[in-house]
């Protein structure tokens, strides 16, 4: 990846933060943490994957997307914000009675793909849609992040065991992988490790990556693209709440919205990193 495209997609990944950080502390409630740790896999799948337009969102032949760990909802709104399927300014209504965004993504939004909330869910959807595909011989692509935690969930191996019996290789899995659900390290609740094996095992292609490297990111995504007759994992290392000191591998920021303290000092360190991006 070149330099000029990595800045710029650091750039879009600083603001999709500050549109989590707006969003949650406006609603009073949501969860930044997880939001934060999937930021810049979804701008660089928005903004350098996708086969999707905000100008054509229901095209037939468009690449498709579910955020199976629907909470972290505060970070798919931010980058569609971003990509121009709606106006910044809803990230403030965020969670607000009769607003567009709700807590969870929901199919009548623009650039929202699938409904989701209960966790795991989300992966058998993408599996109808990527088996839909395949039958109807489109050449799209179907992509879902879940989270280590959600992998939890019976239905999501249900799911492997699905797509890899129907050779998905139009559906990549993103499993981001930050150690950390609403009630503590996913190793002291119920831990899904090793989740690489795992996946093996199911018969799915595995690819592991650094979450907030983009030439990491960029190298999974490329050779996703060139596996056959086989679904891709891809097993992203994360941070959750990366890009905001207080919240980094904090669990308590799991479901917690931050206060007028709190969110003062978390966007004054975002628009101090895209300030030294953007200078």
């Amino acid at each position: 990846m070149d330099a000029t495209t990595k800045k710029n997609l650091q750039i879009i990944a600083c603001k999709v933060r500050m549109g989590v950080i707006e969003g949650t502390y406006n609603a009073k409630s949501g969860h930044p943490g997880g939001s934060l740790s999937i930021a810049d896999t979804l701008t660089y799948l928005y903004c350098n994957k996708l086969n999707a337009d905000a100008a054509d969102p229901e095209n037939p032949d468009r690449d498709r997307f579910v955020l199976s760990k629907g909470h972290t909802a505060p970070a798919l709104y931010s980058i569609l914000a971003q990509k121009g399927y709606f106006p910044e300014e809803e990230l403030k209504s965020l969670r607000h009675i009769g607003a567009l965004l709700q807590g969870h993504p929901c199919i009548n939004i623009p650039g929202v793909d699938m409904s989701s909330g209960s966790l795991g869910q989300g992966i058998s959807a993408a599996c109808g849609m990527a088996l839909a595909g395949k039958l109807d011989n489109k050449k799209y692509k179907v992509y879902t992040i879940l989270g280590d935690g959600e992998i939890e969930e019976g239905q999501v191996w249900e799911a492997a065991m699905f797509a890899a019996h129907y050779g998905l290789d139009n559906l990549v899995a993103i499993v981001d992988n930050n150690g950390l659900q609403i009630d503590g390290p996913i190793t002291e609740v119920c831990s899904p490790e090793p989740i690489t094996d795992k996946f093996l095992a199911f018969g799915w292609h595995v690819i592991t990556m650094d979450a907030h490297d983009f030439d990491s990111i960029d190298k999974a995504f490329e050779t996703a693209e060139k596996v056959k007759d086989q679904p891709v994992a891809i097993i992203q290392k994360s941070v959750k709440g990366k890009g905001v000191s207080f919240m980094e591998n904090q669990v308590g920021w799991h479901g917690t919205a931050p206060n007028k303290e709190q969110y003062d000092q978390a966007m004054a360190e975002l628009n101090a990193q895209l300030k030294e991006l953007e200078g």
